[in-house]
């Protein structure tokens, strides 16, 4: 496969709907990178030119989603270099919208082995992990991500790094701040006075 055709499946890949969280100009920023997760790959992506497609039609699915695998994986460890993270931070700002409050988001995994869980949202600001609201986004492998990248993003770049509120929210009953023990306490009375009576003889 000729550098051209590379880019144009690179771009084709990233284009498609429901891509939009993957970044171009990954092969380019990581030449001599290496890591041992791309080591899991061991099938051939493209066929040698004597090999023939129409043969077996399942041949071509195989290439497809071993691309798509070895590229997500490459994926993963490209945005946790300076480059990609520089191209992260665009998205981040100008893609990706907000979850909470016009705060802007991350994609982020819940695992670094593909197939185990797809893509999430990493807010920074409540520091929580959300679903993606569209649906486009629920087939994206979060290994492609990985566990890791919202944090480097900040330890790279902490001025990015929203301020954490200064008035939180503090809940009250008749003006009286309501302690955070007060909830399981109540529970566990509740759970008591539930429980059967014993008789004493």
């Amino acid at each position: 496969m000729s550098s051209s055709e590379e880019v144009s499946w690179i771009s084709w890949f990233c284009g498609l709907r429901g891509n939009e969280f993957f970044c171009e100009g990954v092969l380019g920023g990581l030449m001599g990178v290496s890591g041992g997760s791309l080591g899991v790959l061991t099938p051939r992506v493209a066929p040698s030119p004597d090999e023939e497609l129409e043969d077996n039609p399942n041949q071509s699915d195989l290439i497809e989603q071993a691309a798509e695998m070895l590229y997500g994986l490459i994926h993963a460890r490209y945005i946790l270099t300076n480059r990609g993270i520089a191209q992260m931070i665009w998205c981040y700002w100008f893609v990706l919208g907000g979850h909470c409050e016009n705060q802007p988001v991350l994609p982020i995994g819940l695992s670094d082995i593909p197939g185990e869980a797809m893509v999430k949202l990493y807010c920074p600001k409540c520091m929580d992990v959300y679903t993606p609201k569209s649906s486009r986004h629920h087939h994206t492998d979060g290994a492609y991500f990985g566990t890791g990248f919202p944090h480097m993003l900040f330890m790279v770049h902490p001025e990015y790094r929203p301020k954490r509120p200064a008035n939180q929210f503090v809940p009250r009953l008749y003006g009286f701040k309501i302690h955070p023990m007060a909830y399981q306490l109540q529970l566990q009375a509740a759970s008591n006075f539930k429980s059967p009576v014993k008789t004493i003889r």
